[in-house]
């Protein structure tokens, strides 16, 4: 039997606030445990709860760049669970009428579909919770993220595998940095998925029991995750344990064995019991406050079809440049440096990152963008050959200094001189007789022997265009 697999995913995306969606501590990752909390956060009697305006402009932002419809009027409830993380017993967030509805993105994978639509049932805001940890004779808990604003992201069941999945979330983090409302870090836990993964027989149009994997925070382990549990799934069904061992249920993903394992028995809405904060009127959109919100930035789409209309960049090349933010920055920092565009994408995709190893970043690469435009304006004026500018980069790898110091450093200025390349060419056209011989009797193609040759007479430094110019003039 075929199966086909059913994803829907809840993204936790955090909004770059200066402070938490309802009090004025900051938002600040990595500082001491409990030291960014007031009586708010802590949840002492009679502190009420004040909404941070920007979370909401961020979350209107967010859902215009989704084709969504952005509700004028949207209510927080209170989500009842006890767990240490939140004090209150109850988080702060959006049920019934969340503030963006029914929005839209679309994807493409490689070898694979190519412009599908997966749907955005909602965005809503809520507070984030604390964080626990646990020891062997006691547990803590850092109380700093407790209240800071989350928009949660909630997909459509539209995705059917995990190539999809992750094709999303890429999509879906790169309109969240180019809009500038998240830094959508994975490993501080502010862009983090929560997978619902079901399995049904190849044709069939009901939905089956679905299975939460919670908390997962890189694209590799939702992928990861995502595989296992769909073979699962199958397995059980295969097995005629499916009813038996695929449950409503939350699981975990571990991250050394690859396995999703039970954690708990996956509670319904009704088991939070929501009802509307008594403490927070109603959110109501202003027309100035929509309009406002509405002029966005170029996003990750539109900006790489500019590339491809504008700068005469390949598809593939313009999608890899506008595959992040920190890319594209990069990259328009090289053109405002004067790096010829075709020049600096191809300097940038193919040298630079093929340079950067062990989870190196395009933001943590130790030649800035101002370098390697330097490097790709001293190709393009020939003052160094594209071969031995690949030296020049492994050294400004190690060493960040003046590209024309380097060159003359390392002895790879390139030779124009006309005079020097001819007196080379001719050597070796007086050394090789019986090859202008057969050259000039019709074998073409020994013309790129002399061209080796001559290069091998400078020892590299000729300029290769010159090196065609004289070699021509010279045999005739």
């Amino acid at each position: 039997m075929k199966f086909e697999t059913v994803i829907g995913l809840e993204v936790h995306c955090q909004l770059n606030t200066k402070t938490k969606i309802f009090c004025n501590c900051s938002t600040s990752f990595g500082d001491e445990p409990n030291t960014h909390v007031c009586p708010t956060c802590l949840a002492l009697p009679g502190a009420l709860p004040v909404l941070n305006v920007e979370a909401v402009k961020k979350s209107i932002s967010f859902g215009k760049a989704i084709n969504a419809k952005v509700n004028k009027r949207s209510v927080f409830d209170r989500k009842n669970y006890f767990y240490p993380d939140l004090p209150k017993a109850y988080q702060i967030s959006q049920f019934s009428y969340p503030i963006v509805e029914n929005g839209e993105l679309f994807i493409s994978v490689e070898g694979g579909v190519q412009n599908k639509r997966i749907g955005v049932t909602r965005a809503h805001l809520e507070e984030d919770a604390g964080k626990n940890s646990h020891g062997v004779a006691s547990s803590f808990v850092d109380l700093n993220r407790a209240g800071t604003p989350l928009l949660e992201i909630v997909s459509e069941p539209d995705i059917r595998s995990s190539d999809e999945a992750v094709a999303y979330l890429k999509k879906l983090h790169g309109i969240l940095r180019f809009l500038n409302i998240s830094d959508a870090n994975m490993q501080e836990g502010s862009f983090r998925c929560d997978v619902n993964v079901s399995i049904r027989p190849q044709g069939d149009t009901k939905l089956y029991t679905r299975v939460e994997i919670k908390n997962l925070n890189s694209f590799r382990f939702i992928q990861k995750a995502i595989e296992y549990e769909v073979e699962r799934q199958i397995c059980a069904w295969e097995d005629g344990k499916y009813e038996k061992e695929v449950v409503q249920e939350t699981r975990l993903f571990d991250t050394v064995k690859l396995v999703t394992k039970s954690m708990r028995s996956k509670e319904d809405s009704a088991e939070y019991r929501y009802f509307p904060d008594p403490d927070l009127l109603p959110v109501e959109i202003t027309d100035e406050m929509m309009e406002e919100c509405s002029v966005l930035p170029e996003l990750p789409d539109e900006k790489r079809a500019r590339y491809e209309s504008e700068l005469g960049l390949k598809f593939k090349d313009a999608e890899v440049l506008t595959s992040s933010y920190e890319m594209a920055v990069f990259f328009e920092a090289m053109l405002i440096a004067g790096a010829n565009a075709k020049m600096a994408c191809s300097w940038l995709v193919v040298e630079l990152l093929g340079r950067l190893k062990n989870g190196v970043t395009i933001e943590e690469s130790p030649v800035s963008a101002a370098r390697l435009a330097e490097l790709v304006r001293a190709v393009e004026s020939g003052v160094v050959s594209n071969k031995a500018a690949k030296d020049v980069l492994d050294y400004l790898m190690e060493h960040d200094e003046n590209v024309e110091a380097v060159v003359e450093k390392l002895g790879l200025k390139q030779v124009n001189d006309d005079s020097a390349v001819e007196t080379a060419a001719r050597a070796v056209v007086a050394a090789n007789a019986d090859k202008v011989a057969e050259y000039k009797s019709g074998k073409d193609k020994l013309f790129g022997f002399f061209v080796g040759q001559v290069m091998k007479e400078g020892k590299g430094a000729f300029n290769p265009a010159k090196v065609n110019e004289v070699l021509k003039a010279v045999l005739g």
